[in-house]
C-alpha cells in the first residue's frame, strides 16, 4: 500500500492522493520539480515559477491539442467517438494565437462588466429561491441542494438552454467529466460515450436553431458570428465553446462553494469571522481556490526541446502545468497548508490559468461564489457539518471537489 511518503508517481486514482496529495507534491517540488509521470504519460511541472512561466510561453508550451482524448479510453470507445475523440479541439483553452485571439474576442462580447453584473443579479435570485426551499428543513446536502442548482440554472439560462432541458444537460455534463477525466471500466465507458455524443448533438441542434431563429442569449450571440469573415467563427468552434461553458457552469463554482464551506466548518473561527464580516468573503474565495485546487492545472505540448532544472523535455511531449501544486509552493505562499482567509497574496493562485489563457469566465465565477457565500452565511449563520459523515474528494484530473457535504442548522 503506497502513500504520499512512498509514492513514486502522480496517481489521481489512489485513495491517498485524492484525500491529501500535498505532502507528495511538496516532495516533488523539492526533489523532482520536473517529473515524468508513467500514470499520466506526460511530464509534470510542480513549482510555481515554472508553471507560471510555461503558461506565459505559448511559443514553447503550446495549447494546441492540449485537451486531447483521455488516455484511459478503450480502442472501441475511441472508434465510437470518431471525429469527436479530440473534443474541444477548437475551444479557446485548446488553441494558440491567432485562432485563440479570434475566439476569445468573440466570447468576451458576452462577458462585459455590465453583462456579468446582470448575471449576478439573476444568480442571487436563484440562490435565494433555493434557500427559501431548504431553510425550513433544517438540513441539506450543501453540494447537491445548495451549490449546484443555482449555478447550473444560471449557466443554462445564459447559454439559452430551455428550462425543461436543464436536467438532461446536467446529466450529460456529468457523463463528460466521467468519460474524459476519471478512469472508468470498459462497459461504463461505452455508456458514457453514448451520452457524450447525445450531448454534442444537442448543442449542435441548439446552435442550428439559433442560426435560423436568433435569440438574445449566448447561443444566439455566437451563432451570429458563424461564417462572417476573418473575425467570425466556424460552426464547430461555436458548438465546442458552448459545450465547454456548460461544463464549467456545472462544475467549478459548485465545487469551489462546497470546498469553501467545508474548509470554514473545519476551522470554525473562520466561519464565525465571515458571518460577522462579509467583507472577508472575496479573499476567502481566493484562499479556497488556492488551497483546494478547483482546477488542478492545464495541459500543454512542447514545440521544441525544453530543459528545466537539468531535465530535458523533448519536443512534442505533453506537459501538465500543476497549478494546484503551484498554489502550495511555500516559496510563494508561506505555510501553504494553513487555511488563512486573510492571506495577503491568496489571489496569486493560477486556478483560472495565467496570461492569454486566463479563464474568460473568472469574473463571473468569483461573483457567483461571493453572492452564494454572502447569502448562505447571512441566512444560515448556525450552519454546521452533520457529525460523523465520511467527506471524500472525487477522483478526477479536472479539480478537487466534494460530491456530498451534509449540513444542518
Amino acid at each position: 500500500m503506497s502513500g504520499p511518503e512512498t509514492a513514486t508517481d502522480f496517481d489521481v486514482t489512489a485513495d491517498w492522493h485524492v484525500a491529501d496529495p500535498y505532502p507528495f507534491l511538496t516532495r516533488l517540488r523539492h526533489e523532482r520539480p520536473v517529473f515524468w509521470s508513467d500514470h499520466l504519460r506526460m511530464w509534470v511541472l510542480t513549482r510555481y515559477t515554472d508553471v507560471r512561466d510555461a503558461y506565459r510561453d505559448h511559443r514553447r508550451f503550446s495549447s494546441i491539442g492540449s485537451l486531447t482524448i483521455s488516455r484511459t479510453l478503450t480502442d472501441e470507445v475511441k472508434e465510437s467517438l470518431g471525429e469527436h475523440r479530440s473534443f474541444l479541439d477548437n475551444f479557446a483553452a485548446n488553441v494558440d494565437p491567432p485562432q485563440h485571439t479570434r475566439i476569445r474576442r468573440a466570447i468576451s462580447r458576452a462577458f462585459t462588466p455590465r453583462a456579468v453584473e446582470r448575471l449576478g443579479d439573476a444568480f442571487a435570485t436563484q440562490v435565494d429561491a433555493v434557500l427559501d426551499a431548504v431553510e425550513p428543513q433544517g438540513h441539506a446536502d450543501l453540494v447537491a441542494d445548495l451549490a449546484h442548482p443555482p449555478s447550473a440554472r444560471l449557466t443554462a439560462a445564459f447559454i439559452g438552454v430551455p428550462p425543461e432541458d436543464e436536467h438532461q444537460v446536467k446529466q450529460w455534463v456529468y457523463s463528460w467529466f466521467q468519460l474524459f477525466l476519471s478512469p472508468q471500466p470498459p462497459a461504463r465507458q461505452r455508456e458514457l460515450a453514448q451520452d457524450f455524443l447525445k450531448y454534442l448533438d444537442y448543442v449542435d441542434r441548439l446552435v442550428t436553431e439559433r442560426r435560423a431563429e436568433p435569440r438574445d442569449d449566448f447561443a444566439g450571440l455566437m451563432a451570429e458570428l458563424i461564417d462572417t469573415g476573418p473575425g467570425g467563427l466556424s460552426h464547430r468552434e461555436v458548438v465546442e465553446t458552448i459545450s465547454a461553458l456548460l461544463l464549467g457552469g456545472n462544475d467549478t463554482v459548485p465545487n469551489s462553494l462546497g470546498n469553501a464551506v467545508h474548509r470554514m466548518q473545519r476551522d470554525r473561527a473562520s466561519w464565525a469571522a465571515v458571518v460577522a464580516d462579509p467583507a472577508l468573503i472575496p479573499n476567502l474565495i481566493e484562499e479556497t481556490l488556492r488551497i483546494d485546487g478547483a482546477s488542478l492545472g492545464s495541459f500543454r505540448r512542447t514545440t521544441e526541446d525544453v530543459t528545466l532544472h537539468g531535465v530535458r523535455i523533448p519536443a512534442g511531449a505533453e506537459v501538465f502545468l500543476h497549478a494546484d501544486s503551484a498554489g502550495h509552493d511555500e516559496t510563494v505562499f508561506p505555510d501553504p497548508e494553513r487555511f488563512d482567509i486573510r492571506r495577503p497574496n491568496a489571489r496569486d493562485h493560477m486556478v483560472f490559468g495565467y496570461g492569454i489563457h486566463h479563464c474568460v469566465g473568472a469574473a463571473l465565477a468569483r461573483l457567483e461564489l461571493r453572492i452564494a457565500l454572502e447569502r448562505i452565511t447571512a441566512r444560515l449563520p448556525g450552519l454546521r457539518l452533520v457529525p460523523d459523515q465520511d467527506v471524500a474528494y472525487r477522483k478526477s484530473l479536472v479539480g478537487r471537489g466534494i460530491p456530498t457535504l451534509l449540513v444542518e442548522w
